[in-house]
């Protein structure tokens, strides 16, 4: 009986918190809504990261190089 006891109380508390997290959610959409369409422009999303072709090419050489020299290791560690 005490294994329920304990998962009502845990479910009583999660509906606390539920019911703060919908409070706070209902206060962010307000001000969304006052804000007007100007609000959902800014969080359409992060753009990614473009590098140089430049910068890639040294990249790309330099992962290259490294992962020779660890399959060069690889093979004296076999032989």
């Amino acid at each position: 009986m005490d294994i329920l006891a304990a998962i009502k109380r845990e479910e009583r508390k999660f509906e606390k918190q539920l019911g703060k997290v919908q409070h706070k959610l209902s206060g962010v959409r307000a001000a969304a809504k006052v804000l007007g369409h100007s609000a959902e422009h800014e969080v359409v999303g992060v753009k990614k990261r473009v590098l140089p072709l430049l910068a890639e090419l040294r990249l790309s050489r330099r992962r290259k190089k490294r992962w020779a020299k660890v399959r060069k290791h690889a093979k004296k560690v076999k032989s």
